[in-house]
């Protein structure tokens, strides 16, 4: 990978988009290289948890300007398949069983958002600022509506979309954009302290929120309900419960299995 840097701290996976030139746009090969080290950390067993950030003084600039061109000489079935990478990035969201925490160190703007919505816990820099600029370019964020809609709610969703207003990291965490804001120099070890946490509880137990999460999320309560009373049958009969109850009980650290 050329974009984008992998690495492993602890058991966490700490992506980082890599193209400062371009304020780490997503062009097809960052993309491209996402996808491949989002699922390279999800398959990983011994990966508990991942951080994506960015290098330099960008989170992500969204669309990559320079291929915009490209783009306009296409016919449509070409763009149609060119379009389908960055469908299958935020498409991830409803595919990951490690949770990601995004590190927001500076302007994440249009997909940058998008990549800040998909984030299961998003941390910014005080530096960050977010925004759906899309409207500006004559564009509409089309692909990453959804997962910004879902954090932020619908009305106010219309709201950041028609005005095309950025949002400094106070605002965007008012919105519900970022969870938390901290220190820019405090960042990485934030997002990592959070990430490590959330790696040390039951791989299982973790695996199984995140499917409640999302297979629910489109359910009325009572839908839910039932479909939640068949999962929690798997915890109760998993390896990572018993272990869990008689590590508590003998006042130690659990010695989990994911099982």
């Amino acid at each position: 990978m050329k974009k984008v840097l992998y690495s492993i701290v602890d058991n966490v996976a700490v992506i980082t988009m890599n193209d400062e030139q371009s304020r780490n746009a997503l062009s097809t090969q960052m993309t491209e290289e996402l996808i491949a080290a989002l699922t390279k950390a999800n398959e990983d067993t011994h990966i508990g948890a991942i951080v994506l950030t960015g290098a330099g003084s960008s989170f992500c600039a969204g669309g990559n300007l320079a291929e915009f061109k490209q783009f306009l000489e296409m016919d449509v079935p070409e763009l149609y398949e060119d379009g389908l990478s960055s469908t299958r990035l935020f498409q991830m969201r409803n595919q990951l069983i490690k949770p990601v925490i995004g590190a927001i160190n500076g302007p994440a703007l249009g997909g940058g958002t998008g990549l800040a919505a998909l984030c299961h816990i998003a941390i910014g820099s005080e530096k960050s600022k977010l925004g759906l600029t899309e409207l500006k370019l004559g564009l509409v964020p089309y692909v990453i509506l959804p997962l910004v809609r879902r954090a932020v709610g619908e009305r106010r969703m219309m709201e950041l979309m028609l005005s095309a207003r950025v949002l400094d990291a106070n605002e965007a965490k008012e919105v519900g954009l970022l969870h938390e804001v901290v220190p820019h120099g405090q960042l990485l070890e934030s997002a990592l302290l959070q990430a490590k946490a959330i790696a040390s509880y039951s791989p299982l137990g973790v695996k199984m929120a995140l499917r409640a999460f999302e297979e629910t999320a489109e359910m009325g309560v009572e839908e839910a309900m039932r479909v939640l009373s068949t999962m929690r049958l798997i915890s109760f009969k998993s390896e990572d419960l018993r272990e869990g109850a008689k590590a508590f009980l003998e006042k130690r650290s659990p010695q989990w299995s994911g099982k």
